[in-house]
């Protein structure tokens, strides 16, 4: 048994995914629960485990990934309008240990969302 999140035996192609986008920084691919028509995963290579395990040192790599976002976005076609969503810890919904975003679009979202 693996101490890794499935999130970094995606990381390290050890289980597949649809991935969509990568680069040094990052990894970008489809949810297999997918909430909306359009729900992809943005997630660092580096393991930070939550929001609130966020360094400092951490900033520039948040960036980069609010820019992938914003061009997936933008080549996906969601010029109505999409949402991002980052769950932290248990109470916030977080499932895996490992810092992720959702970028859901291609429907009208509701508020409040749950």
């Amino acid at each position: 048994m693996t101490d890794k999140t499935i999130f970094q035996q995606i990381i390290d192609r050890e289980i597949p995914a649809d991935i969509v986008y990568e680069d040094e920084q990052c990894l970008a691919f489809h949810d297999i629960a997918p909430q909306a028509p359009t729900h992809l995963l943005v997630i660092p290579r580096k393991p930070i485990r939550s929001v609130s395990s966020l360094e400092d040192s951490d900033m520039e790599l948040i960036g980069h990934l609010w820019k992938v976002i914003r061009n997936l976005a933008s080549e996906l076609g969601l010029d109505g309008g999409y949402r991002v969503v980052v769950n932290c810890g248990p109470d916030g919904g977080q499932e895996v240990d490992h810092l992720h975003y959702h970028l859901l679009g291609g429907r009208s979202m509701q508020w409040p969302p749950g």
